[in-house]
């Protein structure tokens, strides 16, 4: 069992039945999936950029992503129906664990000027998103062997229902949460 698995299930649902009093462990919020994201900005509509940026972040996940297409034509895009836009990839159970324990212990500390994560990048239904400007901070990529460095997206999707829920979960988690000011407290 993965070790941030292990601390969900023995530290942060007690933690979170006390604090939010619940009686059934089964209600306490959990992390139901973690969603990353790529999108293609050049290259767009080029199978063999898709294909390359495909197998990288197969690397990044943990398992093989899948290239996302384009549902309709829009010219100002110069995008047609079909042309591969992006690529991403699902992760649940024990992959989504690893990868929350890979974010946390190695690919954050390596993010530049890094002082937490923003508590301001929930969506209102306990879901938070978290964006890196370079995918080389993850250390599966051979920064030799890409063409170009793009950002990616990671969400990680709670059954929180709520944003201070959702913020409790991934804090007790251990993901490092910007400080709040006494000022901003407000």
């Amino acid at each position: 069992m993965n070790r941030l698995k292990e601390k969900y299930l023995n530290q942060v649902v007690p933690a979170l039945k006390q604090e939010l009093g619940l009686k059934n462990s089964l209600a306490a919020p959990r992390l139901k999936k973690i969603v990353l994201n790529i999108g293609i900005k050049e290259g767009a509509g080029d199978e063999g950029v898709a294909t390359k940026i495909q197998e990288y972040f197969g690397l990044i996940a943990g398992q093989k992503a899948v290239i996302t297409r384009a549902r309709k034509a829009e010219a100002a895009f110069k995008i047609r129906q079909n042309d591969p836009i992006g690529v991403m990839a699902t992760l649940r159970g024990e992959r989504m664990y690893a990868f929350l324990d890979k974010l946390i212990a190695i690919v954050l500390p390596q993010v530049r000027d890094f002082q937490g994560i923003s508590r301001l990048s929930f969506d209102g239904q306990g879901n938070y998103s978290l964006g890196f400007t370079e995918q080389i901070v993850f250390p599966e990529v051979d920064y030799d062997k890409i063409d170009s460095v793009r950002g990616l997206q990671v969400t990680l999707v709670t059954n929180a229902g709520n944003d201070q829920k959702a913020l409790k979960l991934l804090e007790l988690l251990g993901l490092p949460f910007t400080k709040l000011d006494a000022s901003a407290k407000g």
